[in-house]
């Protein structure tokens, strides 16, 4: 049982560390497809091509319909993260700086200790605020040192924050319906559900894929496949087997992954502060996803065993209680 056990804590933790590196993948991406796609526009082809990606996974696998008691976590995920918080996301990182975004929207972890704590009953683990402290503070620090020193609109930063709480309320309403749905479903509906939220942009979406370079393109279908199919199904599968505060808080690790990757892809090379920032995220995560060790218990300590006769000292019924209380008591002078 104890292996049985151990081997799902495995998977769980290879899941999540699918997601953070997808999701981190998905910086690069979103550079290229952002800059010839309107935020409504790439959200929606993301959407769609996860749908579809997924829709013929589900076929391949004779996947029904989710169970009845699923439908609500997976309309409001679906609605709120997999739509909303894809729009606000967009949009909000073209109008303020690195820095800014970074602030703002991982604060998105912390709602979802703050969420699950309250609703899900997780409690706040010190261990997970402690390292969920310091990974946040690794994240506005590589933010700011990536940050080009533009400004940043009110309209911006609410849009970042508005990502921020659609994220955690996403997340947060999803862990129930896993109790009852696959990850695969949960993932499948939600995507359809997020691009339903989209399709106000589809005549942006087919103006703008006349115009569009094959490069970005490809960026907006990986995006749809990789980052969006592949990673919300190992997140789902990992959510489903562990708390949402500590899934929350192993996302940190993706600003560390998306300095490497600009570093290995893109040529950045990032200064002492960046890799300083990834560390601290890194060291975060740590913290957050350890256990505490059990007290170590003492040696029992048995009472000594002596060997020989046991002397009793009694009193005879001869003896009058008088006597022999006298017979042990020091004697009182007088004068």
């Amino acid at each position: 049982m104890m292996q049985q056990s151990s081997k799902v804590d495995r998977l769980a933790v290879a899941a999540a560390t699918v997601t953070v590196f997808a999701w981190a993948s998905a910086f690069v991406a979103i550079r290229s497809a952002g800059a010839e796609f309107g935020p409504g526009a790439l959200a929606l082809g993301r959407m769609l091509t996860g749908a579809v990606a997924l829709g013929v996974i589900c076929l391949i696998r004779r996947e029904g319909l989710p169970p009845r008691a699923a439908w609500p976590g997976i309309a409001v995920s679906g609605v709120l993260w997999f739509g909303l918080y894809m729009i606000a996301l967009n949009w909000g990182e073209q109008k303020v700086d690195a820095g800014t975004a970074a602030l703002v929207v991982n604060t998105g972890p912390i709602l979802i200790a703050l969420l699950g704590g309250w609703l899900l009953k997780e409690g706040f683990p010190p261990r997970l605020m402690a390292g969920m402290a310091v990974s946040f503070a690794g994240a506005v620090v590589v933010g700011l040192s990536m940050s080009g020193g533009g400004g940043s609109s009110i309209l911006g930063v609410l849009l970042c924050l508005l990502a921020a709480a659609t994220y955690a309320a996403g997340v947060v309403s999803q862990k129930p319906a896993l109790r009852h749905a696959s990850a695969l479903q949960a993932t499948t509906w939600g995507c359809v559900i997020g691009a339903a939220c989209c399709l106000p942009f589809a005549g942006q979406l087919f103006t703008q894929l006349g115009d569009a370079s094959p490069t970005a393109i490809a960026n907006m279908v990986y995006l749809g496949v990789v980052p969006t199919a592949l990673a919300f199904t190992t997140w789902a599968y990992a959510l489903a087997r562990s708390s949402a505060g500590k899934m929350g808080a192993t996302t940190y690790a993706a600003p560390a992954l998306v300095v490497l990757m600009s570093w290995a892809l893109l040529d950045e090379i990032p200064g002492w502060l960046t890799l300083s920032g990834g560390v601290l995220c890194l060291a975060g995560v740590a913290v957050s996803r350890s256990r505490p060790r059990r007290a170590a218990q003492g040696p029992v300590v048995e009472d000594p065993v002596v060997e020989g006769p046991v002397v009793e000292d009694t009193v005879t019924d001869d003896t009058p209680g008088q006597e022999a209380a006298g017979a042990t008591e020091a004697p009182v002078r007088h004068g």
